[in-house]
């Protein structure tokens, strides 16, 4: 090579490491246009993060679900419902004669407050003997009950006060007496570990299933699958029920570490909770193989089961309160497992609920279930055509 060979290599150097960076640049992104799925996650993703917090998520709820045991019928105990009302903090949504269907409608989740005006309450105001009301709380999810109860007593007080006297009264003309059930500590723990096995079951079974058919197709054994006498029906059901016993095992560590180590208690039953936590793990091994018969590849899969985590997390009551979301993200929360098992997993653990008081939710998730299943293998029936 002669040396104006050699000049000439080094200063097209500079401009040859530009020319294939510059190639590998516009590779990227026509091959990025093509990958529609991805293209589509980095856009959702940002977006429904900024409009769930912006406008779903609200640390001090309002209109709360609340029942009132009327075991007293006067014109007081009407004003007060109505000043009890009137700090919007509550919303009176059932009217009980009993106690069994007062402690009832707390254990299912019905109502997270309850209200019980007792007998005799105004002639014992009239009286000055200073009666009690109690409130009642459902505080295994202490933000929503903490900002009511903390409001409770000034401000009724201060509502009623002109009713009955005239001027500041000497003394306040009954009592409150706010019972926090089911976690009077207000303990995070009780709270958080119960639905941390919703949420890790949730991640792990929506990946693994979410994985099953593209890893077939990435390897080149769906040809081999397909040429087999065999249905769909029976292709999910193998490739799911492997898993079962998985999600299994890992909500009963989960469970059984939050018992040991952090306290909590199991006040249910634990055949009803690993029955109904095994239908909640079905559930999502049937969403995220819908998921596998969507997508092209791995990558795909694991982008759609996080965008379908995402507002599982955010708007199942999980980390904020289920009450103080708008309506519209209510309803998308009762269309996601998640929401349910969450209320299934508190209230046989802190609760005590039997299925009785969880028909909804149970209901529910087994709808979910079936509804993904029959997404899944109608899904797989035309990956076979």
């Amino acid at each position: 090579m002669s040396v104006a060979d050699d000049h000439s290599a080094e200063r097209e150097m500079p401009f040859g490491f530009w020319r294939r960076s510059y190639a590998m640049l516009v590779k990227e992104f026509i091959q990025l246009r093509r990958d529609r799925v991805s293209f589509a996650m980095i856009v959702m993703i940002p977006v429904m993060q900024l409009l769930l917090f912006g406008y779903a998520i609200n640390t001090t709820p309002r209109h709360l679900p609340t029942a009132v045991l009327m075991q007293e019928d006067s014109d007081l105990a009407r004003s007060i419902l109505k000043a009890l009302e009137n700090t919007s903090y509550f919303r009176f949504t059932q009217e009980v004669h009993d106690v069994d269907s007062f402690d009832n409608l707390l254990k299912s989740g019905a109502v997270l407050f309850g209200i019980e005006i007792p007998r005799g309450f105004e002639r014992g105001v009239r009286r000055g003997d200073r009666p009690a009301l109690l409130v009642a709380a459902d505080a295994t999810d202490p933000v929503a009950a903490g900002s009511a109860l903390s409001a409770l007593g000034p401000i009724v007080q201060t509502a009623l006060a002109h009713d009955l006297y005239i001027g500041d009264p000497p003394d306040p003309p009954f009592e409150i007496r706010a019972h926090a059930r089911y976690n009077p500590a207000a303990s995070s723990r009780l709270n958080i570990v119960p639905g941390l096995v919703g949420t890790i079951l949730t991640m792990t079974m929506l990946i693994f299933t979410a994985l099953s058919v593209t890893r077939e197709i990435e390897r080149g054994t769906m040809e081999s699958l397909l040429s087999m006498p065999i249905t769909p029906v029976e292709v999910m059901i193998g490739k799911i029920l492997p898993y079962v016993l998985v999600g299994f095992i890992q909500a009963a560590l989960i469970i059984g570490i939050g018992a040991l180590l952090f306290r909590v208690p199991i006040d249910g039953s634990l055949t009803l909770l690993a029955l109904l936590s095994t239908l909640f793990i079905t559930t999502n091994l049937a969403v995220g193989y819908t998921f596998s018969t969507i997508v092209q590849n791995q990558l795909q899969a694991m982008q759609m089961s996080m965008m379908f985590f995402l507002p599982s997390i955010l708007l199942s009551g999980f980390m904020f309160p289920f009450a103080g979301m708008p309506v519209w993200a209510q309803y998308i929360g009762e269309c996601l497992p998640l929401t349910h098992y969450v209320r299934i997993v508190r209230a046989i653990m802190l609760k005590g609920a039997t299925l009785q008081n969880l028909q909804y939710d149970t209901l529910a998730l087994l709808a979910l279930m079936l509804v993904a299943m029959v997404i899944a293998v109608t899904r797989f029936r035309r990956t076979l055509d």
